[in-house]
């Protein structure tokens, strides 16, 4: 019970970037889009901890590491809670601007929510064992394609000077869990 509290963490987050976002000036437009970027911006670091559980505790083991990775499934659990606040802003902030939207701009945002609800739907014991390997191959893929979508809405901004501060921190903070991941797989390989 104790290690669910990221799940509460993670809703909790969402709905507070949500608050500020909406509390600020503005029209409607404004106040959802600046919902949507928060919402997004505190649900990156959550997601990055459950992308990093199990790298952070090979490469640092001691009990605050271990304890991360234990609670992977509630970090992950709290992302996707996180995350849901996400896309309620971000389609509220849509509906509110005159901003057109084409099918092809959405499929890859929506695959990683249809990914992300798979990954928490599965998130548990009875699921593992009644998927087998395929489980761990659902997880594998979905917890890189969420990793690559949030490193590529980052990046999509680095040519515009009013994002680029915020695109550096996204794809600053990506690359590096992306190297923390590639250095425990190194370590992992050489002791093994």
């Amino acid at each position: 019970m104790a290690r669910r509290w990221p799940l509460a963490f993670g809703l909790l987050a969402g709905l507070a970037a949500l608050y500020l976002g909406l509390s600020g000036g503005g029209d409607a437009a404004a106040q959802w889009g600046r919902a949507a970027r928060w919402t997004a911006r505190i649900g990156l670091p959550i997601f990055l901890l459950t992308y990093l559980a199990s790298s952070l505790g090979r490469l640092w083991p001691g009990a605050f590491t271990r304890s991360i990775w234990q609670a992977r499934r509630w970090w992950g659990l709290g992302f996707a809670a996180c995350h849901t606040v996400h896309l309620y802003a971000l389609v509220q902030a849509v509906q509110a601007s005159s901003e057109v939207r084409t099918i092809g701009s959405l499929i890859p945002g929506g695959t990683a929510y249809l990914v992300m609800y798979l990954m928490a739907l599965t998130s548990n014991d009875a699921a593992m064992r009644a998927m087998g390997r395929n489980w761990k191959r659902l997880h594998s893929f979905g917890i890189h394609y969420i990793w690559l979508i949030f490193t590529l809405a980052y990046a999509k901004r680095l040519a515009d000077p009013l994002t680029r501060p915020e695109a550096i921190y996204g794809v600053t903070l990506c690359l590096l869990a992306l190297g923390l991941r590639l250095a425990a797989w190194r370590s992992g390989r050489k002791s093994a």
